[in-house]
């Protein structure tokens, strides 16, 4: 399983196209990284955000595809078949992909020079806001907050940064949401250059580490300990069910 793992995330990263026509797959893996997700030169600053996401990123409780990757698992799935699982659930737009609705709310917003009338679009249509909102915080995401708190010594991202303060304050006088990490991620990616899907691929590089934990825990465990019963509620019959006899004949009324 740990061989599998050091094999399976560098080549998560080496199967992306580069996009820097220098770029060498050489060096931490968030450099690596980087090269596949953008054109623009990395600098030390951007590239610790970039690290620091990944660390962050590797595991948040039992999030639905790490759920998945243990029912996998404890299904005597193959490594790589667990974490096929998890890449599954995480393609949703309510899990992993949700920061590239978030980095396409950022763009739009910067577009406009405010807030205000993109949000308002927003809830007029019935949408949820991406990038607000967790389930386990009542406040700020804390892992947002770490990823924000590296983007203010960053000049390339204050535009970015702003306009996602601009996003939380306008939402706020309508509902209590605070900024999550995939808003975060939008920042990152909407200033540096990179497409709206980066944020589900660094969501996907690291989170792999933190499934394939997940996994081994599992392989530990009980077989098929996670299998839940269903009852049915659904509408009577209009009719009983035929008994079957001893014989194995079916008997009708």
């Amino acid at each position: 399983m740990l061989g599998t793992a050091r094999t399976l995330i560098p080549t998560l990263v080496a199967a992306l196209p580069p996009v820097r026509p220098t770029h060498r797959d050489a060096g931490p893996l968030a450099h690596r990284l980087w090269g596949r997700l953008t054109g623009s030169k990395p600098d030390e600053a951007r590239l610790r955000v970039l690290d620091t996401a990944l660390g962050l990123l590797v595991d948040h409780d039992l999030a639905a595809s790490t759920l998945a990757v243990r029912v996998a698992a404890s299904a005597r799935a193959h490594p790589y078949a667990a974490v096929s699982a998890g890449l599954g659930v995480l393609e949703g737009p309510l899990h992993g992909a949700a920061s590239g609705l978030a980095h396409k709310l950022l763009l739009d917003v910067l577009d406009q020079g405010s807030a205000a009338p993109v949000i308002a679009d927003e809830l007029r249509a019935g949408r949820r806001i991406p990038g607000l909102g967790h389930r386990l915080y009542a406040g700020e995401d804390p892992r947002a907050r770490a990823l924000f708190a590296l983007m203010e010594e960053i000049p390339q991202a204050a535009p970015a940064l702003a306009a996602a303060r601009d996003i939380v304050a306008t939402t706020a006088r309508h509902a209590p949401l605070h900024a999550n990490v995939d808003l975060a991620l939008a920042v990152l990616t909407a200033s540096s250059g990179m497409p709206a899907t980066a944020g589900e691929t660094i969501f996907a590089v690291a989170r792999t580490a933190g499934w394939i934990a997940h996994a081994l825990e599992e392989y530990g465990e009980r077989p098929l300990r996670m299998r839940p019963s269903g009852q049915y509620v659904g509408p009577k019959p209009p009719r009983s069910v035929p008994e079957q006899d001893t014989s194995g004949a079916g008997r009708h009324s």
